[in-house]
């Protein structure tokens, strides 16, 4: 998903990079409304996981590997704005220390990783959390679901992106199929790893989760629960 240097054209890459500097300040001012005292430490922690993570790539198929986006899982635990800067952090340090994304490209990388993929997915998110019910499992159910999606719609924006100013002589549909089909699979990995780690932190301390703010810590946790098996008399 890091898009290298010089594998777009130079007006698509200043696009990109303007709308990810516009919507990098916005967040600035956006994610004071999300952070507290309390919340504040977990982005911390899961910019620091989502660092990690996206370093791990799992084999897919066909001798190509994937690794975590972490747009969702970041959205869901600490904000949709606040998930924004966390993720541009991610992504500058890797493609400044690490090579993992080109400099030019790092517009285009957080338009894609860091906005795209947390407006889709978070999007998503709330949507199914509107219409499943306000338990641990419904929010689970809509991070599942949401993360999974983020990804091929962020692989296929790229695409978007590659028709509008691709620099680099690969047809149009060898693009298409390389990035939809394999990003399928890696949503799954997505999925899976976002349930995971939400699960895990509900499990703990519901209160801190936003994407469960609308149901209260004693149902989470109550949901959690197993049902007492009745004692016939």
């Amino acid at each position: 998903m890091h898009v290298p240097d010089g594998f777009l054209d130079v007006p698509t890459s200043v696009a990109t990079g303007a709308l990810a500097a516009g919507t990098v300040a916005l967040a600035l001012r956006k994610a004071r409304t999300e952070l507290d005292d309390r919340t504040a430490p977990l982005a911390g922690l899961t910019a620091a996981f989502v660092f990690a993570g996206q370093m791990i790539n799992f084999p897919v198929a066909a001798g190509t590997s994937g690794h975590l986006i972490g747009a969702v899982l970041t959205a869901v635990l600490v904000g949709p704005w606040t998930a924004v800067l966390c993720m541009t952090a991610v992504l500058l340090v890797q493609a400044v220390l690490f090579a993992d994304g080109g400099l030019t490209a790092l517009g285009t990388n957080v338009t894609l990783m860091a906005l795209l993929a947390v407006v889709v997915g978070y999007g998503v998110f709330r949507g199914l959390s509107a219409v499943l019910p306000r338990t641990r499992t419904g929010v689970l159910t809509a991070a599942g679901v949401s993360a999974f999606l983020s990804v091929p719609a962020a692989a296929l924006a790229f695409v978007g992106l590659f028709a509008l100013g691709g620099a680099v002589d690969l047809p149009l549909g060898t693009v298409v199929s390389a990035m939809t089909g394999v990003h399928l699979l890696i949503g799954l990995g997505e999925a899976a790893i976002t349930v995971a780690i939400v699960g895990a932190v509900l499990a703990v301390r519901p209160d801190l989760v936003h994407g469960a703010r609308r149901i209260s810590a004693a149902t989470v946790l109550e949901d959690r629960r197993p049902v007492a098996a009745e004692v016939p008399r």
